[in-house]
């Protein structure tokens, strides 16, 4: 038996490669445009542009923030071998971005009336990590 296998017989955990440079970049106080700019991949940058244009009641453009970095964080989870299920944990920070982005979604999407599109993502989260669902509220 591998130290790895996954006892509840459902797919393993998926952990994204680490990209530090956006995320040390935001810590450091880079505006996320600008990082989004420099690393459109970056779900974190995405999500963080996502967060500020929800708390200035811009909620169109924090859907657009979130969704933009929602698929960047699918694209990026299928390359690291996720087959669209399976636990995403919030506990490896790599994931955070596209976790905080799904969580971004969600968020707008119930404040804009979108009703399945906001059932459809929260539960997307808590079934990818039901910490992130738990922490990000």
């Amino acid at each position: 038996m591998s130290i790895h296998e996954n006892l509840l017989g459902g797919p393993a955990p998926t952990h994204l490669p680490d990209d530090p440079e956006p995320r040390e970049l935001l810590a450091g106080g880079t505006p996320p445009a600008d990082v989004a700019a420099k690393y459109p991949t970056s779900s974190l940058a995405w999500a963080q542009l996502a967060d500020e244009a929800y708390e200035r009641g811009r909620v169109i453009e924090s859907y657009a923030y979130a969704r933009t970095g929602y698929h960047r964080g699918l694209d990026a989870l299928r390359r690291a071998g996720w087959k669209g299920h399976g636990p995403v944990p919030f506990e490896h920070e790599p994931n955070r971005g596209f976790l905080r982005a799904l969580h971004a979604l969600a968020r707008a999407a119930q404040s804009i009336g979108e009703q399945e599109e906001y059932e459809r993502c929260s539960s997307f989260l808590r079934d990818s990590s039901q910490t992130a669902a738990d922490t990000l509220g």
